[in-house]
């Protein structure tokens, strides 16, 4: 049996970014949560002051044998806008931050080269400003934000 291995992504508000990477084949999870900051425990109302340090993210867990590390980064680049700094659509602050929390030097070198290979692309008309740090204490997000649109009966959190 093939080892399940954590990938962990900031990408804006978690809900969307959440609900893209369980249509993944190979994903076996995926949770809301908080990452990179200084509070342990938060809560989403400590999150929200900006004050914390923390993202919200999105911890994977995935099965290598059926999909690749890479083809997670690029769910992850074309699941929100990695050139704008601190603001995914009307949501701003750090917590909005785009970040890849790497597990591991493998994952490192991953990240940053796919990191070189999107900002070379010429698919984004700014400079990516997606910080790739290593992961830290994930603290998974209160059981509401869980599945959330799956439970509003949503597929994105796009705003018309």
């Amino acid at each position: 049996m093939t080892q399940l291995e954590k990938a962990t992504f900031g990408a804006g508000c978690f809900w969307g970014v959440e609900a893209a990477f369980r249509r993944v084949p190979g994903v076996t999870d995926a949770l809301s949560g908080y990452l990179g900051g200084t509070l342990a425990n938060p809560s989403y109302k400590d999150v929200c002051t900006g004050r914390t340090g923390h993202a919200e993210v999105v911890e994977v867990t995935y099965d290598p044998s059926k999909v690749r590390y890479e083809d997670l980064l690029n769910v992850f680049w074309t699941s929100h806008d990695p050139t704008t700094l601190n603001r995914q659509g009307p949501d701003r602050g750090t917590q909005y931050r785009s970040a890849i929390f790497y597990h591991g030097e493998a994952q490192k070198h991953e990240a940053l080269a796919s990191k070189e290979r999107w900002n070379a692309s010429g698919q984004f008309s700014r400079p990516v400003v997606t910080e790739v740090t290593p992961a830290s204490t994930f603290y998974r997000a209160e059981e509401y934000h869980q599945r959330y649109l799956e439970k509003q009966g949503l597929t994105s959190c796009h705003i018309p």
